[in-house]
């Protein structure tokens, strides 16, 4: 019953998540995480469940202590979780933190691992997704030509399954792979297309769409089309509270605006990013969920 109740609210995260409702999304799984705790009921599957669907929103909203926190107890339960397809997600959860922290070559191990075991279980869109990753990490690495086989990779196969929604999100990605590339067209078809389809694909990766033809456009001079992408980008970054993107996006607008000799504009952007940076939300999230009272994981951190 606790997996089930787990996934169960994991499920109704990840709907938050895409709606852009991130701090809803985090306190969803935290209160569950510490109603587990407080009642003695600290299944390991349920817990693992839970502390790997978190990091992502964590990264999203720059808490990278509470993502890096979440993906360590999440590996100490890991060797008492007797289903394999949750160890490989928690895996993939855990190389966002080594990512966020720099460490690259941890990140691909991880990953590499969640790999082996949807290979064996034949998971497609599992391992879709570890495609999908994999390609993120390289293009972090500037191997943009490794990147793009492996998101073109886990585009098609998200395709097949018909998961319009993740192949949308993984355009997004192959999209800046290519306009690093110099391959400006091929870039901007994709991102047009995502856009068309509305607010299914959620409000970040639109925000991130928006920013990348802002930035297309801006290294083509075209200045005004560039600041009216970067200005419908910031609007759905606003709602959707992914700061580091946000903060980023402000960036890109007020030093376009620098450029162009507005530059009391320029600081409102800039102080646009930084403010949503020290938000409520963002540096006041409250207390971290308690560590459960559960022997398997104190005795593994050692404490």
């Amino acid at each position: 019953p606790l997996p089930r109740r787990a996934r169960a609210i994991r499920g109704r995260a990840i709907s938050h998540l895409l709606a852009g409702e991130l701090r809803y999304a985090c306190y969803l799984l935290e209160s569950t995480i510490d109603e587990l705790g407080a009642s003695g009921l600290a299944d390991p599957e349920a817990l693992v469940l839970l502390y790997a669907a978190v990091i992502g929103p964590y990264i999203d909203m720059g808490a990278h202590a509470r993502a890096a926190h979440a993906a360590e107890l999440a590996l100490a339960l890991a060797p008492q979780v007797n289903d394999p397809a949750l160890v490989a997600g928690m895996h993939r959860q855990v190389a966002r933190t080594f990512l966020a922290e720099g460490r690259t070559a941890d990140a691909d191990a991880s990953l590499a691992k969640a790999q082996t075991i949807y290979q064996q279980l034949r998971l497609n869109t599992d391992l879709a997704h570890c495609h999908w990753m994999r390609g993120y990490v390289q293009a972090q690495n500037g191997e943009l030509d490794a990147a793009e086989r492996q998101l073109r990779t886990a585009r098609d196969m998200l395709a097949a399954k018909r998961a319009a929604l993740y192949t949308a999100q993984v355009e997004v990605e192959l999209a800046d792979v290519l306009r690093r590339l110099g391959r400006h067209d091929e870039a901007a078809g994709l991102l047009s297309a995502l856009l068309e389809l509305g607010d299914r694909h959620g409000a970040v990766h639109a925000g991130g769409a928006h920013r990348l033809l802002g930035m297309i456009a801006e290294e083509q001079g075209d200045t005004e089309s560039a600041e009216e992408h970067y200005v419908l980008s910031l609007g759905l970054l606003e709602r959707s509270g992914a700061t580091g993107d946000l903060a980023d996006l402000c960036r890109l607008l007020g030093d376009l605006l620098r450029r162009t000799g507005r530059t009391e504009a320029a600081l409102d952007a800039y102080r646009t990013g930084l403010g949503h940076r020290a938000a409520p939300g963002t540096t006041t999230l409250g207390p971290a969920p308690a560590t459960p009272s559960f022997a398997g994981v104190s005795k593994r951190l050692g404490s």
